[in-house]
């Protein structure tokens, strides 16, 4: 046997085999063309379809409430559907309406548009995370920070490929680049067109689940004189009793479960801080430099592509996730504090301070996502999984929509914003934490496996 290549080696420390790999290419993929698009939409909207500022604000506040449908539609569907082509779908949803925003500068017909290609959006990021769910196994938490690690470089190509195309400044380029959006989305439909179709529990339940039975012709009802049979008789296999058919569970009426999704929705916040909060509060409040900033957010950038692997132990299991939140509590209060700070002193003051607050708002971003992905899945029925997971999808959905109100509010109360701020999101950590301990029902002490081990 010949000597292991560093390529089988590499190969071999990505759970989920072949399709594994393959679904890291489709992250890769299709977060290339979401830098692309992420970074000129606002100007795409303002100089190619000519929106004033107020039409843009409404264009993305509209399709940005429409997506909040996608995460649960999309799971309750691969509940009932396969997977693989559910996903190939909306892929092809996304570059349609990528496409078509080329087609008109009508303000109706592109909310339109673009209320579509959010809700194909969200819908792709909970059917990426159920496959991955599926495909990695125990192994599912450790796929999910090498995904998150591929998502950031493909996000960090994307973006460098824009800021390298819009050194020409012409409304051409902005076309380009959407048509460059598009057809990383048809990309990433052909390489999910290799991969395999997971098992799921959810689908097998379906199937298993038996039909009344009908009595054949020339069957004859038994009649009320017939002898019982004998308790030591044998049943006959087609007399054999009917299992209760069971209803598959639903996360609407699971209060623990919309209760954990609702406090996600607030540890989410993160996400704000670092697109809207921290930039806004560094130019206006801070006495930093404003060069800074982009800077600040290529560190976040860095420091997820080197540290969300190794961060993977903090959910390798229930029971660890669980007391990850408390490490994640003082990421948030050193995060917020750092930031109230720089409001304060010379300018390199305000820089160090500013760094910090960065890189202890990354270090929860690291610690939330491990901790949400293994959480999210283990209080999930395996038979409802899809639906579960597209439930706990609205957590992010909905502080996309409501984040930036909490984070300019913070900027707007000064440093005691960012105290509170702070303060509240460890004190939703402490919640979480009282919210999914395990009360002897096995919640936080099952196998770490839902669907498939490969």
């Amino acid at each position: 046997m010949g000597k292991p290549t560093w390529r089988t080696a590499l190969s071999d420390r990505i759970p989920g085999g072949r399709d594994g790999r393959r679904m890291l290419t489709v992250t890769f993929v299709d977060r290339i063309g979401s830098g692309l698009w992420g970074a000129t939409a606002t100007l795409y909207f303002t100089y190619a379809a000519g929106l004033s500022t107020a039409e843009i604000g409404v264009l993305l506040a509209v399709s940005g409430s429409v997506g909040i449908a996608g995460p649960p539609l999309g799971g309750l569907l691969a509940d009932r559907v396969p997977l693989r082509p559910l996903l190939i779908t909306v892929q092809l949803v996304r570059a349609v309406a990528s496409l078509a925003l080329l087609t008109t500068t009508d303000l109706g017909l592109l909310l339109a548009i673009t209320s579509v290609g959010s809700l194909g959006d969200r819908a792709a990021s909970v059917l990426t995370k159920l496959y991955a769910t599926r495909v990695a196994g125990p192994d599912r938490v450790r796929y999910q920070a090498i995904s998150r690690t591929a998502m950031n470089v493909g996000w960090a190509v994307g973006g460098l490929a824009a800021a390298a195309a819009l050194t020409g400044g012409t409304v051409t380029v902005y076309r380009w680049l959407l048509i460059g959006d598009a057809l990383s989305f048809l990309a990433s439909a052909l390489f999910t067109l290799g991969c395999a179709e997971p098992p799921s529990a959810a689908r097998l339940a379906l199937k298993s689940t038996p039909a009344p039975s009908e009595p054949t012709p020339g069957d004859t009802a038994p009649s009320d004189s017939a002898p019982a049979p004998s308790d030591s008789a044998p049943v006959p296999s087609d007399s054999a009793p009917v299992p209760e058919t069971t209803t598959a569970p639903t996360p609407w009426r699971d209060r623990r479960y919309l209760t954990y999704t609702a406090s996600e929705a607030v540890l989410f916040l993160d996400d704000s801080v670092f697109k809207i909060g921290l930039p806004l509060w560094a130019v206006t409040a801070t006495s930093a430099p404003h060069q800074l900033v982009p800077l600040l957010l290529v560190l976040n950038n860095v420091l997820v592509v080197l540290f969300q692997v190794p961060f993977a132990r903090f959910g390798a299991t229930p029971n660890t996730a669980r007391t990850s939140l408390w490490p994640l509590a003082g990421a948030f209060l050193l995060g917020g504090a750092a930031l109230a700070a720089s409001a304060v002193g010379a300018p390199w003051f305000a820089a160090v301070t500013l760094v910090l607050a960065a890189t202890a708002f990354t270090v929860a971003e690291m610690l939330h996502a491990t901790i949400s992905w293994e959480l999210s899945v283990v209080l999930a029925p395996p038979t409802a999984q899809g639906a579960y997971l597209g439930v706990h999808g609205l957590a992010q959905a909905v502080q996309r929509s409501v984040g930036p109100l909490a984070v300019t509010a913070a900027i707007a109360a000064g440093p005691l914003g960012w105290l509170g701020l702070g303060a509240g999101l460890a004190a939703m950590c402490g919640a979480q934490r009282h919210l999914v301990r395990d009360r002897g029902c096995g919640a936080l002490s099952v196998a770490p496996v839902t669907v498939s081990e490969h």
